[in-house]
């Protein structure tokens, strides 16, 4: 894989994004790669937990590579769209605990990816969680909505997706965007210590709960 890394470590699957300089934007490549680690880690044998995280010290991901996209025909961009939402979908539902780890800034398809999560960890000190979609013209799409409506916060959901407005992380702790806040030089090892946790549970039994709790996505 080109954009991110997929390794195990003492049973965990941790996927980090590497596409730095890009910020880890969404392309149909980089869609394609999600899927592709999804496969791993649901063909994998026993307990196991998903671990998404970067190490870049501004951004997690902003979202769609727009420039690429425009540049797209409207059949290719209508694959790319049909591509994401299985990724979002795929993600909610994946046969295992999923843990993302925002270290910066995560916007637009960035941080609805990071709703379809289980749990989220996000720094404390530096970067936003944002849904611009608003300012520029791009509505959610059904499936998108049915990936943010996990977030608990109705009200907090509400003026993100019609304000744009962007919080901290200090901010989305208080709101419960996200599950946790950490600085910097603590937040990588926090979210290994939450996604190790989570996988010692029973695969089988956390799977069916999970699912039994998002009735609206279907793959």
């Amino acid at each position: 894989m080109s954009t991110m890394e997929l390794t195990v470590k003492e049973g965990i699957h941790v996927l980090t994004l590497t596409n730095n300089e890009g910020e880890n934007r969404f392309t149909l490549d980089v869609m394609k790669e999600y899927l592709a680690a999804f496969d791993v880690v649901e063909a994998y044998e026993g307990n196991t937990a998903l671990l998404v995280t970067c190490e870049h010290q501004k951004t997690f991901s902003t979202g769609i590579d727009l420039n690429w996209l425009l540049g797209c025909s409207p059949e290719e961009q209508g694959e790319f769209v049909s591509v994401l939402e299985n990724v979002l979908n795929r993600l909610a539902l994946l046969s295992a605990p999923t843990v993302i780890c925002l270290n910066g800034n995560t916007y637009a398809g960035g941080a609805i990816l990071s709703c379809a999560a289980d749990f989220r960890i996000m720094r404390a000190d530096r970067g936003r969680f944002c849904f611009p979609e608003v300012n520029i013209n791009i509505p959610f799409t059904p499936s998108m909505v049915h990936i943010v409506n996990l977030l608990p916060n109705k009200h907090a959901l509400k003026h993100m997706a019609l304000t744009g407005i962007a919080y901290t992380g200090e901010e989305c702790k208080s709101l419960d965007i996200v599950d946790e806040i950490a600085p910097m030089d603590e937040l990588q090892a926090r979210a290994w210590a939450m996604a190790k946790n989570l996988g010692e549970k029973d695969r089988t039994t956390y799977t069916t709960i999970k699912r039994s709790l998002r009735p609206a996505i279907e793959l």
